[in-house]
């Protein structure tokens, strides 16, 4: 019983969980970014090249 009581009270694991949680997140966020970016220099750059072909 002292073995569950001690458990219960453990948080380290939680705080772990925690901060994979933000972790994930964060790429999640980052990689958003990055392709929304990635496709407007894409539309740019195209617009470039059709303007240099002309």
């Amino acid at each position: 019983m002292k073995l569950f009581a001690r458990f219960a009270q453990d948080e380290s694991g939680a705080t772990a969980i925690e901060y994979g949680l933000i972790a994930a997140l964060i790429s999640v966020a980052i990689i958003v970014a990055v392709s929304t970016l990635g496709n407007t220099l894409r539309g740019v750059f195209t617009n470039i090249n059709a303007e240099l072909n002309k």
